[in-house]
């Protein structure tokens, strides 16, 4: 077999902001001291006249974005998860989310495959935070080709955007001829009958080996990337659980207000029926290789397929 080509996705935001820097000139990054890691540097680089690193100040950095914003530019953000959505949460919430500003935040360093960051560095609660704050679009792409879509949508369409990416290189999973980005659209990516399997992130390759593992039990498990998390689409949810009857989800982030929340929220208002909700267990994470964390709190293909068995057993 051949290997599987394994990119990050904070490396696919980097590429993506030249690529459209090359043809709007209206696009301007701004960073906090981490263009190197969160790959705003190759922006830098190409067009220094439209990069301003704030330095170690996201508060301050958020209320410049908004201003630049205000005159019609379109800002990205950029700083590690922690901090764009955890330090600079009023900021967001107050200077970009209530005036509805078109400001686009480059989330990197996302979930414990920070890895030896440690826990103060491994946001596990980015998504519930920017999922409460009214009109913002919550993305999080599974792999490159997933990644850089989602950054030229956010791009094009209006309004504040959160886009989680990654440090860890992930498997390519979208590098196919019909493959169509869509915010706020989730892809089918496999059909089953026993048990849906909704992810979000590099959850989704995860989920994807799980489920051959699953037929191997005699398990036909559907799986569904939910790239985008707010607005979720719940039509494609609703109609696999017509059919599966029972859920499980899974994503790099807290259990508490992330993707599974969200569609416990969109089950118990039109079709109830049972989930289990995989991700991290309402723990801080550790300091450690990324992916032995992501085997030890059980968010690997192994893991997923352990859980989901299991549940589907009872």
């Amino acid at each position: 077999m051949p290997e599987v080509k394994k990119i990050a996705t904070r490396d696919s935001y980097g590429n993506a902001l030249v690529e459209l820097g090359k043809d709007h000139d209206n696009l301007v990054v701004l960073d906090a001291d981490l263009a190197a890691a969160t790959k705003t540097g190759v922006f830098k680089k190409e067009f220094p006249e439209r990069h301003i690193d704030c330095g170690i100040a996201e508060c301050n950095m958020m209320g410049i974005a908004a201003g630049i914003a205000a005159t019609g530019k379109v800002p990205f953000v950029s700083s590690f998860a922690m901090f764009a959505a955890g330090r600079a949460f009023e900021q967001v919430r107050n200077s970009v989310g209530y005036p509805h500003l078109n400001v686009k935040i480059g989330a990197t360093h996302a979930g414990i495959s920070v890895g030896e960051d440690g826990a103060t560095h491994q946001c596990n609660e980015d998504i519930a935070l920017m999922r409460t704050i009214p009109g913002m679009t919550v993305i999080n792409p599974s792999d490159d080709v997933e990644a850089k879509a989602a950054v030229k949508a956010a791009y094009e369409m209006d309004g504040p955007v959160y886009l989680r990416f990654g440090r860890l290189a992930v498997p390519v999973i979208n590098d196919k001829p019909d493959y169509k980005f869509e915010v706020g659209k989730g892809v089918l990516l496999k059909e089953g009958t026993d048990v849906t399997i909704v992810a979000t992130g590099l959850c989704v390759g995860a989920a994807l080996e799980a489920a051959e593992k699953l037929a191997a039990d005699g398990i036909n498990a559907e799986v569904i990337n939910i790239h985008t998390i707010k607005p979720l689409d719940e039509e494609i949810i609703l109609n696999s659980v017509k059919k599966t009857g029972k859920v499980v989800t899974a994503e790099e982030h807290s259990v508490i207000g992330g993707l599974g929340s969200a569609v416990c929220d969109c089950l118990c208002d039109k079709n109830p029926a049972p989930v289990f909700k995989i991700g991290v267990n309402d723990v801080y994470g550790e300091s450690g290789p990324a992916v032995k964390l992501l085997e030890k709190y059980g968010l690997d293909a192994q893991g997923i397929y352990e859980k989901t068995k299991g549940f589907v057993g009872k």
